[in-house]
């Protein structure tokens, strides 16, 4: 996810608050840097406030539609008459949400656009008798309930979305963690073994030599 708005704070909090859901996020203060983020990262979700100091939300949109990433966006505004709300849907948005607003609205509906971001997927996922519920966070094991971490859900996720393939750390790494993460770090690592542990046997993810870590034979 990237958040663009130019009130620190209100920026700030709600990039700790969608990490706390299991989101990798980066926050960005202004339109220029949105733009550079944008150029380099491609993220399934950008939360973008309309009124932005140096280039304009709206001319951020306009460049996300363009460059047919498949970025969804939120755009944000105090602005929330039906004009403003018409103005910025025509602009490209995918969804337009006005200040104040509730955070699990929020989350409800960045949620909402990252399912449409990426290649549609099951309700739930599902390997031999791990089952995971994405929409209600819950992950089971032979029926019973795993007790994970944000992070260890999202790479659980992440492994079981990729329907066998090998997930690289470096993948994992992006797709979980966000631009703060040092790309030296055992976080993945660490990750993988503490929810292996949770998992219990028979041992459901194996390494791949010099591929990563998958879901099922190694």
């Amino acid at each position: 996810m990237l958040v663009v708005e130019d009130f620190e704070v209100l920026a700030r909090s709600i990039g700790t608050g969608l990490r706390r859901e299991g989101m990798a996020v980066d926050v960005v203060l202004d339109g220029g840097d949105a733009l550079e983020h944008l150029a380099i990262t491609r993220y399934d979700v950008v939360i973008l406030d309309r009124d932005l100091p140096g280039v304009h939300g709206d001319e951020v949109c306009r460049s996300i539609v363009a460059d047919g990433c498949g970025s969804r966006v939120l755009m944000l505004t105090a602005a929330s008459t039906l004009k403003d709300r018409v103005d910025g849907l025509g602009l490209g948005a995918d969804d337009y949400l006005p200040k104040p607003f509730d955070f699990p609205e929020l989350v409800a509906r960045v949620r909402a656009l990252a399912r449409r971001s990426t290649p549609a997927t099951p309700p739930t996922l599902s390997a031999a008798d791990l089952t995971l519920d994405p929409a209600r966070r819950v992950a089971l094991r032979a029926g019973r309930r795993l007790e994970l971490s944000p992070k260890e859900f999202a790479v659980l996720e992440c492994l079981l979305a990729s329907g066998g393939r090998a997930v690289s750390a470096e993948e994992l790494l992006e797709r979980v963690w966000d631009e703060r993460a040092d790309p030296f770090t055992t976080a993945v690592k660490t990750t993988i073994r503490r929810l292996r542990a949770k998992l219990g046997n028979p041992p459901v993810i194996h390494t791949v030599r010099e591929g990563g870590y998958r879901i099922g034979h190694a």
